[in-house]
Parts: C-alpha cells; sequence; structure tokens
C-alpha cells in the first residue's frame, strides 16, 4: 500500500475518533460497546502484593487493542485514585492478533479478555479493614467502520488479612494468567540492515509454529502493516520484519510477544542490540496465506488425485475399475449412473478419512496422512476383504459382496470408490504434498474442500468416460471376452492382497499374520461353499452372513493376541541410522552434509524411489565420498516423533526427503519422486 494512502486513511481514522468524542462527551454514561469491570484476586497483606484485572468484554463485531495498538488504535489508560503508599504495576495484557483493515495492521482483541495489574499495598494497613481505590479507565472501541473512545469509573476494596493467612482468591485469575505469553527466558538479539529488521529468537526447533506473528512493544519500529519472515535454524528462531519509515534512529532494546498459534499461545522477549544469524530454513505461512492461495492448493489437490490413477499404489485397484469401465458400453444411462456413483464413493472416502484425521489431530492425537495403514486392525481388514475380491474375479462365488464384479451396479461401483479411495491415498503424488500438508493447519472448511478436491481428482478419469460419449465408443464391447478378463484381473487383486500380508507381518509380526492367514483359509472355504449353494440353486445369503459373522468374533478376539513387535529391517545399501531429532541435532552439529529420508513398507512410491535412487552402490559411494550422515525414519507403524517433524516441513506423509548441507545451511525438500542419479549428483555437488 503506498505510504500517502496509509497516512490518508490513518487521518481519516483519527478524525472518526476526534468526532466521536466531541459528539460523546455531553453523554458520558451512555452504555459502551466493551464492557468492563475491576476486579480483585484476593485479599492483601500489609506492605504485600494483590493482583487486580480489568475484565473486558466487546460486543459481538467490537475490539479493543494491545498496549501497542499498532497503525491505529489507544491502548487502556488508566488512572488510578489509591489509598496512601499504595502503588500499582505495569499492565500486562494477554497475547493479542493482527486484525489488517484498509492497509493499516490493528493489534487487538475481539473477544472477552482481561489485563493485568499488580497492587502494591501499604504497610500501615491495617489488618481487618477494607482499603477502597478506584479507577478512570478510557479506552477506544472499534468496529472495522467505526471508533468510539469509552471511559467507565471501576471501584473495588482489598481486605487486608493477618499476614500468613492463606485468603481465598478468584479463580478466573488462573484463566488468566493462562493467556498471559509466557516469559521468553533466553538471550535475544536484533539488528538493522537497511530497511530490514532482523531478529534471532532461541525457540525450541521442537516447539509446534503455525501462522507465527510478531507484535513489537516499541512504537514507530517495525512497519506493521508489512509482510513478516520466519526462519528456523536449530534452536534458533530467525525473524525478518520491515523498519518503519520513520525510526529515527535503533533502539536500545527491542521488546514485544511472539504468537506462535492461533489458539493465543506466545512468549514475551527482550532483545538487545548484536549479530542475528543468516539462513535457516523458512516456514510456510498458515492462516491467510494459505486461505489466499487456496484455489492453488485445490488445482493441486486436484492434480495430485489425478496423478494417483497412474501411481503404483494404485495400479492394484485398477483391476477394479477396468470392470466397470468395460461395462459402461451398455447404455448411456447406465454408464452416467455408475460414473457418479464410483465418484460419489471415492470422495466419501477421501472426505471421511480428512475428517476423521482432522478429529484425531484435534483431540491431540499426532497422526498423519495414510494413518489408516498404520494400524494392524486395518490392514488385517483390508488383507481379507481383498482375498474375498480375488475369490470373486475367480468365480469362486457370485454373490456380490459388496459388488465389485456386478454388471450395471450402483452399489458396485460406489464399493469399488471407495476401495480405491481408502487404499490409494496413502501414495502421494508430486502435486500432493503441499495440498495435504496445508490441509492439517487451514481451518476445518478449507481443509475438507482439498479433501473433497483430491477424490474428484481419482475420480475424474472414470467420471470423463461416463459422460463423454466419444471416450465410451473406444472401449471394447460387453461379451464373453470380460468374463475371462474378469479372472485375469484375480491376479493383480490377488498380489494385493499377498502385499497386505507383507504389510500385516510389518506391523504385528509373523504370528499376526499365521492368524490373518487361518482366517483366510476359512474365508475362502466359507465363499467356496457359497458358490456351491448358489450353482445348486439354494440360497447362500443367511450362511454366508452368518459364518462372516463367526470369523469377525474370531478375528476381534483371537488376533489381537498374536501381535509381535516384529524383528528389525535389515540394513541396506545405503548405511543410514534411525532418524530422532537428537540425532539429526547431532549430525548438524558435526559440519557433514545429512540425508534425511521418512518411508513406509505400504508406501509403494517409498519403495520404488528406493530401488531407483536410494538403495544403490552409485549413491552409497558418493554419500562416502562427501561424508554424507543417512537418517531413515520409518513410519510404518505410528511415530509421533516422525508425525511432529512431517507436520514442522508440511508434509502430511511420506515419502519426504530432506538434504541438509554442510556447515549449516539452509536445508532443501527435494522432489518426491527422485531420478537414479538425483542423490549422488547432490552430494558430488
Amino acid at each position: 500500500m503506498p505510504i500517502w494512502r496509509r497516512y490518508v486513511a490513518l487521518m481519516l481514522q483519527w478524525l472518526a475518533i476526534v468526532s466521536a468524542a466531541l459528539l460523546a462527551a455531553p453523554a458520558a454514561a451512555a452504555p459502551t460497546h466493551i464492557a468492563a469491570s475491576l476486579v480483585a484476586e484476593s485479599a492483601g497483606t500489609p506492605g504485600g502484593t494483590v493482583w487486580l484485572a480489568f475484565d473486558m468484554r466487546p460486543e459481538q463485531g467490537w475490539h479493543g487493542y494491545w498496549i501497542n495498538p499498532g497503525d491505529a488504535g489507544l491502548p487502556l489508560t488508566p488512572t488510578w485514585t489509591l489509598p496512601p503508599g499504595a502503588s500499582t504495576g505495569e499492565l500486562r495484557y494477554p497475547v493479542p492478533h493482527g486484525l489488517l483493515l484498509s492497509g493499516l495492521m490493528n493489534h487487538v482483541f475481539e473477544s472477552a479478555y482481561a489485563v493485568l495489574v499488580p497492587l502494591t499495598l501499604p504497610a500501615s494497613a491495617v489488618q481487618g479493614s477494607r482499603l477502597p481505590l478506584s479507577v478512570k479507565l478510557d479506552w477506544l472501541a472499534c468496529t472495522d467502520k467505526l471508533c468510539v473512545p469509552e471511559s467507565a469509573a471501576l471501584q473495588t476494596a482489598i481486605t487486608i488479612a493477618a499476614p500468613g493467612a492463606a485468603p481465598a482468591h478468584d479463580a478466573r485469575f488462573d484463566a488468566w494468567r493462562a493467556a498471559l505469553p509466557a516469559p521468553l527466558g533466553a538471550k535475544a538479539s536484533f539488528a538493522l540492515a537497511g530497511d530490514t529488521v532482523r531478529l534471532g529468537l532461541p525457540i525450541p526447533h521442537g516447539l509446534a509454529l503455525q501462522d507465527p506473528h510478531l507484535f513489537a512493544a516499541e512504537d514507530r519500529v517495525l512497519d506493521y502493516a508489512a509482510p513478516q519472515a520466519f526462519f528456523r535454524k536449530g534452536d534458533l528462531l530467525i525473524v525478518e520484519l520491515k523498519r518503519a519509515r520513520a525510526l529515527p534512529r535503533q533502539p536500545a532494546t527491542l521488546s514485544g510477544v511472539l504468537r506462535l498459534n492461533a489458539a493465543g499461545d506466545g512468549v514475551s522477549f527482550t532483545a538487545d542490540p548484536g549479530s542475528v544469524a543468516t539462513g535457516g530454513e523458512r516456514l510456510q505461512p498458515a492462516g491467510t496465506g494459505l486461505t489466499r492461495s487456496l484455489p492453488l492448493l485445490l488445482l493441486a489437490a486436484l492434480a495430485g488425485g489425478l496423478l494417483l490413477n497412474v501411481m503404483p499404489c494404485v495400479f492394484p485397484i485398477l483391476s477394479l475399475k477396468a470392470l466397470s469401465l468395460a461395462r459402461a458400453g451398455e447404455s448411456e444411462a447406465d454408464a452416467r449412473a455408475e460414473g457418479v456413483a464410483y465418484a460419489a464413493g471415492v470422495v466419501t472416502a477421501c472426505a471421511a478419512l480428512g475428517a476423521l484425521l482432522l478429529g484425531l489431530r484435534a483431540g491431540g492425537a499426532e497422526v498423519g496422512w495414510a494413518f489408516q495403514l498404520q494400524e494392524p486392525g486395518v490392514v488385517a481388514a483390508l488383507a481379507l476383504l481383498a482375498v474375498a475380491i480375488t475369490a470373486n474375479l475367480v468365480g469362486l462365488y457370485e454373490f456380490a459382496v459388496p459388488g465389485f464384479a456386478t454388471a450395471g451396479s450402483q452399489k458396485g461401483a460406489f464399493a469399488t470408490g471407495l476401495l480405491a479411495a481408502f487404499v490409494a491415498t496413502p501414495c502421494t503424488g508430486p502435486f500432493m504434498a503441499a495440498a495435504m500438508g496445508a490441509a492439517l493447519l487451514l481451518p476445518v472448511p478449507q481443509a475438507m474442500l482439498l479433501f473433497v478436491a483430491l477424490g474428484l481428482g481419482i475420480a475424474l478419469p472414470f467420471l470423463a468416460v461416463a459422460f463423454v460419449p466419444a471416450l465410451r465408443r473406444r472401449l471394447p464391447k460387453p461379451g464373453a471376452w470380460m468374463e475371462r478378463f474378469r479372472h485375469w484381473m484375480a491376479l493383480p487383486m490377488g498380489l494385493t492382497a499377498l502385499a497386505l500380508f507383507w504389510l500385516a507381518s510389518r506391523l504385528g509380526g509373523w504370528t499376526y499374520v499365521a492368524g490373518c492367514a487361518v482366517l483366510a483359509v476359512s474365508l475362502v472355504a466359507l465363499l467356496l461353499h457359497a458358490g456351491r449353494l448358489q450353482r445348486k440353486g439354494l440360497g447362500a445369503a443367511r450362511p454366508l452372513l452368518a459364518g462372516l459373522a463367526g470369523l469377525a468374533v474370531v478375528a476381534v478376539i483371537l488376533l489381537p493376541q498374536t501381535m509381535s513387535r516384529p524383528a528389525a529391517e535389515a540394513q541396506g545399501v545405503l548405511p543410514a541410522k534411525p532418524f530422532s531429532e537428537p540425532a539429526l541435532a547431532a549430525a548438524r552439529a558435526a559440519g557433514k552434509p545429512v540425508f534425511v529420508y521418512f518411508t513406509a513398507d505400504w508406501c509403494l512410491t517409498c519403495k520404488v524411489n528406493e530401488q531407483v535412487a536410494i538403495e544403490r552402490e552409485v549413491t552409497r559411494d558418493a554419500f562416502a565420498k562427501a561424508g554424507v550422515t543417512v537418517l531413515r525414519g520409518d513410519w510404518t507403524r505410528r511415530d509421533p516423533a516422525i508425525t511432529r517433524y512431517l507436520t514442522a516441513q508440511g508434509a502430511a506423509g511420506v515419502p519426504l526427503y530432506m538434504w541438509y548441507p554442510a556447515g549449516g545451511g539452509a536445508p532443501q525438500q527435494l522432489p518426491q519422486v527422485l531420478g537414479p542419479d538425483a542423490l549422488a549428483e547432490l552430494a558430488r555437488r
């Protein structure tokens, strides 16, 4: 925003304030838009300290201001009338948030807040007496269009208790203190360089930051409305801010509050002039920054879902789609209905998984995208379902459970979409990483839009065939070949079942897999019996459902008893150490390059990259020559430390590849699809 326009906007706002003050002067007793009261925490003792609070409650749509209101506004101004010998200290405000109006940044409170102030009682106070005190409190109440100066005359009285007594205190002060910024407790520094103010704050690397914002207590030091850039370098948070044009000289100190997240957590700091490190990993803004780029993120999620149709992890599910595509040639109405049903199944699965993921994270669980395949029970259920589908495709039984191979079945198409999305979404395509990472930081409505866009991307090819006659005409005509094709499609589905059994071994051990295998054999025998009944023209639904219910009971009771911790995976070609934050910090402190990669046994994209680019002798030799330390994070099973790191990098799942150059330079996030010589070339450079 041009500086002259900012000055004009500021002058207009101040003219509105002055005009409102003149109009309000004759009616000082008019109701206020921010209700204020003065509250004492407890009784006091002679010479002791009692905490007071200004309890401020704005009306809907109105806001009050922080100690430094920003480009416009006024903080609280108390004028005290105290007993002789009593004194008050500095006002202590909770963590504010920024409100940008007409190019002006305001530091405000839009909901109820309390400002605390310490009161030192006179040493001559008499026990059992009550000391009255009063204050004339002035403040400015504003909406996005109007500002009104307001004031109130507030009174309270402090009871003087005997020394050593433990008087009851007002429980509200516990919550009000919790809203105050915590003191940083470590030395911070700042430096001026041209139009930039650089601030170095010692913040632990493991502390999660979501859309942070820095509020300076000193006036006319910063351009409040300018964007703020945050960089992490180990346990140092580097903040780059734009210097105010009217800054006359370097301030002796720079103090303020760093808001850590949207929940209102924050730390207060005081920084002295000094040197501030350069470089570091830039934090991507959440909140408003992501909201402004929401259309691009939706496009990325749509493209990522579209590309999932050709990713290795989705190929086995294509056999189910192929049967539906072949059936689509029967009639235009059937094709469209089946396409819509399939798309509805895909979108429903993606939205349900997204809602569950957001709900679990809101409840404190550290989970990420594809969390469903980190649960042994879910993997076992999928493996048994894959066995049932394989038996259906082979022709052991014809009962459509849940209708994958029934011609013209909209229920089957919907169920196919559910399964395709449930199994396919753990793999993240090249365009999905940013979108799924942003979904964990955005508000729930925007995040859910991203999950729906992902589902639409997965379903898009099938929808195109269903609604574009020219594409359908290119499909083979239905005929006897479909039965042979159906039998051949049992092969990839059977391979999917084997892959799921292997994954179950990685999650629950081989004893667990043995239990799953016994259930699978029992399931096949049950389905074979159902098929025989069908071929004799007898009803098979009741015995089949009864048998399935019995198997489910056995699985729920016995399978958890067979679980064991699987043996550690053998060392690969590339020597790697297990990932942990301390291990990463120690490796970086050595001054050598560090390669960190995160994988999972259920992520086929990860396994392809490992075979193509990571577990290669040429990569091992190049890393050994460059002294590269390799850290491997295995996310097959749920690991809160890995989940926290993925979230900090803006990644919702695996694969994730990070390169830390020698000498402590800024880390680089590598592409999710690696070329054969990509890592070796990186090490040589």
